[in-house]
């Protein structure tokens, strides 16, 4: 998305051709108030909830006939900044009960623009205990106007409460295909994009990071020649460490480049509709948990690459095991992942778990 008009927001849920056609239906009739969507990080959720909100905020103006109005209220749902748009995301671990508390207080306060608001529970698969009880009465049965859409990677026990009152969405895992012809739409060159997307994830944002990234497939060659750097010292761990934190200081360039021209639109915006409430500290916050998410997923990349240098080793070494057991300790580095631990004591101590190779 770029500029303050997007042609279509549904543009930016890419491979989720049913869901898109579900919610396009709903909207043409007369939509529930309650929605969940499941579906992979990565695979379009939140996008598709911002074009629904958009178009659910919308609404009142296209009835009036003022397209214009119509079109600022997409617009400003699309980069999250409609005043009627409240998006939660969790604080810590997990939703918290006063996170659930101040949804409640806030889904029972009027509109601010119009007669409709829109309330997106993003990652609502990360629910601490307690929360559920307290948000089912409001989810069931919610002010006038008000609209939910719950985000979530799965549906544990905990969700499934809420999700009896919910019309699901299923968002599917975003082939590598999808986001090759998206990125080559985009004018991304064909080699670029597949290599892009072959590091994405599925994540459509993730991909157009790394199709602007011109350092990409040095980053991967550094990786993959990781093994030939160790010994089995800490000396050897601490220097490589060293190494590839600093390369992914590097890579957080293109993002910032990006959310430097969010901040820029967000002061047109305002500057254009004088919308209340500037919005600045959201988006501050956003980008922080960007630039965390950032290198998450740039260390994924990376030790996809290097788990690949092992694999390599298993199939022409005459003993495998030591190959066999660099790739388990990487795949339990990956899982661990989620865990948000120290991220330089993290990579030492894979470092020094995993074998020099000649």
């Amino acid at each position: 998305m770029s500029g303050l008009f997007p042609t279509d927001p549904w543009d930016e849920v890419v491979g989720q051709e049913r869901a898109v056609s579900l919610l396009r239906s709903a909207l043409a009739g007369d939509p529930v108030h309650a929605w969940l969507f499941v579906g992979p990080s990565g695979s379009g959720k939140r996008a598709a909830a911002r074009a629904f909100a958009g178009e659910l905020l919308a609404a009142e103006s296209v009835g009036a006939g003022d397209s214009q109005a119509a079109e600022r209220v997409r617009s400003l749902s699309a980069a999250e900044q409609h005043p009627d748009l409240i998006v939660v995301e969790r604080v810590g671990a997990a939703i918290s009960a006063d996170q659930a508390d101040e949804i409640v207080t806030r889904a029972s306060r009027s509109a601010v623009e119009g007669a409709r608001k829109v309330m997106v529970l993003d990652e609502f698969h990360l629910m601490a205990e307690g929360v559920a009880p307290k948000l089912l009465k409001t989810i069931e049965e919610p002010p006038a106007g008000t609209f939910f859409v719950v985000l979530a990677d799965e549906l544990p026990p905990a969700l499934i409460t809420i999700a009896s009152r919910c019309v699901r969405v299923d968002f599917v895992p975003v082939s590598a295909d999808a986001i090759v012809t998206r990125l080559v739409a985009d004018g991304v060159p064909v080699d670029r994009a597949t290599e892009a997307a072959g590091f994405s994830g599925g994540d459509l944002a993730r991909a157009r990071l790394l199709a602007t990234d011109d350092r990409l497939a040095l980053r991967i060659a550094a990786w993959r020649d990781l093994p030939r750097r160790l010994n089995g010292t800490g000396a050897a761990a601490t220097a490589v460490v060293a190494d590839l934190r600093a390369a992914i200081d590097d890579v957080e360039a293109p993002l910032r480049v990006r959310q430097d021209q969010e901040v820029a639109e967000l002061n047109e915006r305002i500057e254009r509709y004088g919308q209340r409430g500037s919005g600045a500290r959201e988006l501050e916050a956003r980008h922080k948990r960007e630039l965390r998410r950032l290198r998450t997923d740039e260390l994924r990349l990376g030790l996809t690459a290097l788990a690949g240098s092992y694999r390599d080793e298993m199939v022409v070494a005459a003993d495998p095991s030591s190959a066999m057991a660099a790739v388990e300790a990487i795949t339990a580095a990956l899982d661990s992942l989620r865990f948000n631990p120290n991220e330089e004591l993290w990579l030492t101590g894979l470092m020094l778990d995993l074998p020099g190779l000649s």
